[in-house]
């Protein structure tokens, strides 16, 4: 398989929002030739610009591209852009690639390769593990899984959107391994949320204490940006709340397939989802450090004041 360079491979993307609108403009950046759809059309004549065009349906973009990028929402929206009379795979030419880059159950993912390989269509799962600034900055990690051959082809659409990327095996090990990350993003987010109100409730200045603990090597690198806004009590979504929630259900069904114990994402889940339930759609997952000051008792200074 040839590689799939800006000069061979005309790209269609469809799913612009946070994330997918910026890899979108990357490629469109290293010379792309992209075919933009979205629910949304006002979305797709955006990103679309001077380089590429605005489809105005699904199947308009499958007859026209060699390549299908997508990053979608949920489960359920990735079949319904798939599967059908109008979808990808009904409309699509043998030989065309799909990189289907959104978090969804591994299921999902070896369900669409089954699909698209009776019409001739090889699917990739490619997870993205990184925030909306790291997928602005091309600095986000892609998790694969599928053929190898395939991999290896579309490194160079890899190249202008992440700063690493891995195949982990098999149809549906991308989003396998994207769990397995989201997990400790999650559940880390949970962890730092409850020692920080420890150490309010300890008598610790809130600025002084997100600040030091952010030099600590117990952080982890998706976490320290988190700290510096809270600082400020902003939590506008950079990864949304519910985004986090339908996550969390993903990992805690899988881990109910497999047979595996986990009570701290069960905890963690709780939690997120009271956050949730209190109609923080708009905020980011972080959101759930001011929900245990909130359940300490910890009152908001005037300095304090929230954002989002």
């Amino acid at each position: 398989m040839k590689l799939l360079t800006a000069d061979r491979a005309k790209l269609g993307f469809i799913g612009l929002g946070n994330m997918g609108s910026r890899i979108a403009q990357r490629l469109l950046d290293h010379g792309y030739v992209l075919v933009a759809y979205d629910i949304n059309p006002a979305k797709a004549v955006a990103v679309a610009g001077k380089r590429g065009f605005a489809a105005r349906n699904i199947r308009e973009l499958a007859t026209t591209v060699d390549v299908v990028l997508s990053c979608l929402t949920n489960d359920e929206a990735t079949r319904s852009v798939y599967t059908g009379a109008e979808g990808i795979f009904a409309a699509a030419r043998p030989g065309t690639v799909v990189l289907e880059m959104s978090t969804i159950s591994p299921e999902t993912s070896r369900e669409l390769h089954s699909l698209g390989a009776r019409r001739g269509i090889e699917v990739l799962d490619v997870a993205i593990s990184g925030s909306t600034p790291a997928a602005e900055q091309g600095t986000v990690t892609l998790l694969a899984g599928g053929n190898r051959e395939l991999f290896r082809a579309a490194k160079p659409i890899f190249q202008a959107i992440a700063k690493q990327y891995f195949l982990l095996g098999d149809s549906g090990s991308g989003t396998a391994m994207k769990l397995v990350v989201n997990t400790l993003l999650g559940v880390g987010m949970q962890a730092i949320a409850e020692a920080v109100a420890l150490g309010e409730k300890s008598g610790l200045d809130r600025e002084r204490l997100l600040e030091v603990l952010s030099k600590t090597a117990v952080i982890a690198p998706a976490h320290v940006g988190k700290l510096a806004r809270a600082a400020v009590n902003d939590y506008s979504p950079q990864f949304p709340l519910g985004l986090m929630n339908k996550d969390f259900d993903l990992i805690l069904k899988a881990a109910a397939k497999e047979h595996v114990s986990m009570p701290a994402t069960e905890a963690a889940f709780y939690v997120n989802s009271e956050e949730l339930a209190g109609n923080n759609h708009d905020k980011d997952f972080s959101a759930v450090l001011r929900r245990m000051e909130e359940v300490a008792g910890i009152e908001l200074t005037p300095s304090h004041t929230v954002i989002g």
